[in-house]
């Protein structure tokens, strides 16, 4: 018990800080912006409210009053697992994103413990996580776009941050389940991390990571410097949104029971790599095709090898 109130804390503790990160760039612009009109700085400040329930509130709120599919590790009596999955089925049972067939396995296998466990399993595994892999792939693309566009590390803090609360609801959504409060604060945690992470790779010089003679290269052109530190930029924020909502899904998993550690770790880390190459590839498409494949080849070779085992 005492585990899980430390990580509740620690993601209330999250969403204060947050909370001030937020308001201080709030007042600073606000300030900034008195020195035009004070009705200026008003409407501003106003809009920021309205922005800030929209964007953080309010998939904060949907998120947290979700139901949760939980079932203790140390629970041993088979009848109180069965009625946990009964009760997860009948959630399952009214989501618009499961098939007919999805339903009729569920409900051919609702009264036997075993079966129903392992036909939640398939369906989590298929139909759900296919769906919850479109939801990762579309918001990875949003803040591997909006980050290597911005060329304000406040900005990509911000859009980061909205866009990862935004992929959480709607695996949320798609699901029909939140993972437990702990694992929400383990997730505030991540989410708080990447957020900042993304307003500081702004200020990082990519070009000082590279080879040598391409460094030099990218450095003697001033523009392919700015291209490629910004491609570079909204690469690693997209792979961080991406290890997010992978994150999501594996505490959902580990919160039902349905899959054990080692296929969870196994899994997110295999997602993940097999997702990098679509999300660049897509998430480029406004940048030259060899820009797009130069930077998704090495996320490539590692599917491929993934594939391959």
């Amino acid at each position: 018990m005492g585990k899980k109130r430390f990580w509740i804390l620690i993601g209330i503790g999250a969403f204060i800080v947050i909370f001030f990160i937020l308001l201080s760039n709030v007042l600073d612009v606000g300030v900034k912006l008195r020195e035009i009109s004070p009705y200026v700085e008003y409407t501003f400040y106003g809009i920021s409210i309205l922005l800030f329930y929209v964007l953080i509130v309010n998939p904060i709120r949907v998120i947290a009053l979700s139901p949760t599919f939980t079932v203790d590790a140390m629970l041993t009596d088979d009848t109180k697992r069965h009625k946990i999955y009964k009760d997860a089925t009948q959630v399952l049972l009214k989501n618009n994103r499961l098939t007919d067939d999805d339903k009729e396995l569920l409900k051919g296998s609702m009264n036997n413990h075993e079966e129903l466990r392992n036909s939640l399993q398939t369906v989590f595994e298929t139909t759900l996580k296919n769906e919850m892999n479109e939801v990762i792939v579309r918001n990875a693309k949003s803040v591997l776009v909006t980050t290597a566009l911005s060329q304000n590390g406040n900005l990509d803090m911000l859009s980061v941050l909205a866009i990862n609360l935004k992929m959480i609801r709607e695996i949320v959504e798609v699901s029909g389940f939140r993972p437990s409060y702990p694992y929400l604060g383990k997730l505030s945690l991540n989410v708080m991390v990447t957020s900042l992470i993304a307003e500081g790779i702004e200020d990082i010089d990519m070009t000082e990571y590279m080879p040598t003679k391409i460094g030099e290269t990218l450095t003697d052109i001033p523009f392919l410097k700015t291209i490629s530190s910004s491609l570079i930029g909204g690469i690693a924020n997209s792979l961080l949104t991406c290890r997010v909502g992978i994150i999501t899904q594996k505490y959902l998993y580990n919160d039902n029971q349905l899959l054990d550690k080692k296929q969870i770790r196994r899994n997110a880390y295999k997602e993940s790599v097999k997702l990098m190459p679509r999300i660049i590839s897509e998430g480029l498409v406004a940048f030259p095709k060899g820009v797009a494949s130069i930077f998704s080849r090495p996320f490539k070779k590692a599917a491929k090898k993934e594939e391959n085992e």
